[in-house]
């Protein structure tokens, strides 16, 4: 399996080659939000919601459809690992630390929009749910430049690691894996 930067370096490069405007980091928080919204992990309509956002309503090309079937994939595996495995699709940790920031924006803001999709009631959840969409909100909004040291990759830090803890925190309440379905025992939290 690719590593996280291999993975969003390999999907960002079929995107560009299909002249798909939407960065990877977006897709991937898509489909986060779709899946941590309650959107089924078997389910098999995410993909033309997805290429409405992404590609204007059009179709999307065998290359795009097979990686992003692949993200999904991965992404899936990830959620329901027991060792919260969740990485996100971000650029590598050389790359320029406003390149990472600003993927991560676009990352909370997809998981925003896909979350939004799949889960429009908010009044079951449970208040850290509540709060963590509540930052979501104010990090996609976050805009400023980054200075490149220390302090600034360490928040950098923090800030990514917050988003792939609340994600498995929403995915872990209102995510349906299969075997959730099936009636597997509840473990009381």
């Amino acid at each position: 399996m690719d590593t996280t930067s291999q993975l969003y370096e390999s999907v960002s490069v079929i995107l560009e080659r299909n002249n798909i405007l939407t960065s990877a980091a977006e897709i991937q928080g898509m489909i986060c939000g779709m899946l941590g919204g309650g959107m089924p992990l078997e389910c098999q309509d995410w993909l033309e919601p997805l290429a409405d956002f992404v590609n204007q309503g059009e179709p999307l090309g065998k290359e795009v459809t097979d990686v992003l079937l692949s993200l999904f994939d991965t992404t899936c595996q990830q959620l329901v690992a027991s060792d919260f495995a969740l990485v996100l699709c971000l650029p590598d940790d050389a790359a320029p630390i406003n390149e990472r920031g600003q993927a991560l924006l676009s990352w909370v803001h997809g998981f925003m929009l896909g979350f939004g999709l799949h889960q429009a009631d908010l009044t079951g959840c449970s208040d850290d749910v509540k709060e963590g969409l509540e930052d979501f909100a104010e990090i996609a909004r976050m805009d400023d430049e980054m200075s490149e040291d220390e302090e600034s990759e360490q928040a950098l830090f923090e800030v990514m690691e917050y988003v792939r803890v609340t994600v498995m925190l929403c995915f872990n309440e209102l995510g349906k894996s299969p075997e959730q379905q099936q009636g597997e025992p509840k473990t009381v939290h």
